[in-house]
């Protein structure tokens, strides 16, 4: 007999949600940086050596949102000439080539926010693929050339404003160790982890251990066919009982392992909804590039409600 699923109650609120997307298209065409360009100019340049900088660095921030959104560098170049001959002060205007190479420059990191510093967070580490380009599916089915995946790997959280971002990615072939990266993130950031959730695939003796190391709570899932007589791993092995003494609806209960889905599954299928799933780039760096600026774009979104 089937078991009956449970009726999805739909309790997301619609208005604030109806306004989280109106203000997404403020951000996108907002062209703030105009404000202080001057100002800014003239901090970047102080102690330069060599040709100043003429376009400020907030401008190509501005820009490579719009280029995540699928948007090529000379279409930017036109946009940038439009918003130049209607603004009140004409700028100069930048050059298509110019935009890719500081978009390709552009210095962005992934961090705990500074008004989460101070606490403990719930974060959850998964991995995804990418398309190398827009028309991958279609040559490995119609011409059998495996054209390979971007894989990508993310530590997501959320804060107490409910708030989900990415604060560690590591980006790279299809053949990327999603095991040891995972351990690596937890490494660089267990002073602000409260708790790790993960899917089967980090169900080892080296994660676990290193959650025991810096007494970090797990939620990850045990695999069916794992041995209580665990060795050389007494978490691992006291994870395997608790998993096994009780029904696996009742482990996600306890465990909380639903709370996994928003903060993985949940900023890749946003992310790829919004800025798409494949890159516009033919060079390995800029394509890595690329995949990282769609996952910063979505963090600003979310700072953005």
């Amino acid at each position: 007999m089937k078991k009956r699923k449970k009726k999805y109650i739909d309790t997301r609120d619609w208005p604030e949600y109806n306004n989280e997307l109106i203000m997404r298209g403020y951000f996108y065409i907002n062209p703030e940086f105009l404000l202080k360009w001057n100002d800014e100019l003239k901090q970047m340049n102080a102690g330069k050596v060599g040709e100043p900088y003429f376009y400020p660095e907030s401008m190509v921030r501005f820009l490579a949102v719009l280029h995540c959104k699928g948007n090529d560098y000379r279409a930017l170049e036109g946009m940038m000439e439009a918003l130049s001959e209607n603004h009140k002060f004409q700028f100069p205007v930048i050059s298509y080539s110019q935009i890719c190479r500081r978009i390709n420059a552009l210095d962005i990191d992934f961090k705990i926010l500074e008004e989460d510093m101070r606490d403990y967070l719930e974060v959850g580490v998964d991995g995804s693929g990418e398309k190398s380009t827009k028309r991958g599916g279609w040559m490995r089915e119609k011409w059998k050339v495996k054209k390979g995946w971007i894989k990508v790997v993310i530590m997501g959280c959320k804060n107490k404003k409910n708030k989900k971002y990415v604060i560690d990615i590591r980006v790279g072939t299809e053949n990327l160790n999603e095991r040891k990266i995972a351990r690596d993130m937890i490494i660089k950031n267990h002073n602000n982890i409260k708790k790790f959730d993960a899917d089967g695939l980090h169900d080892c003796k080296a994660t676990f251990n290193l959650c025991e190391k810096y007494n970090i709570p797990t939620a990850i899932k045990i695999r069916k066919n794992a041995s209580v007589t665990t060795r050389k791993s007494s978490r691992r092995k006291e994870e395997v009982k608790i998993f096994k003494g009780m029904p696996y609806e009742e482990w996600t209960r306890e465990k909380r392992y639903g709370n996994r889905w928003p903060i993985t599954e949940g900023i890749f299928s946003g992310s790829k909804r919004v800025f798409g799933e494949y890159v516009s780039a033919t060079k390995k760096r800029n394509m890595y590039h690329e995949v990282k600026l769609k996952f910063w774009a979505y963090n600003l979104l979310q700072g953005i409600t």
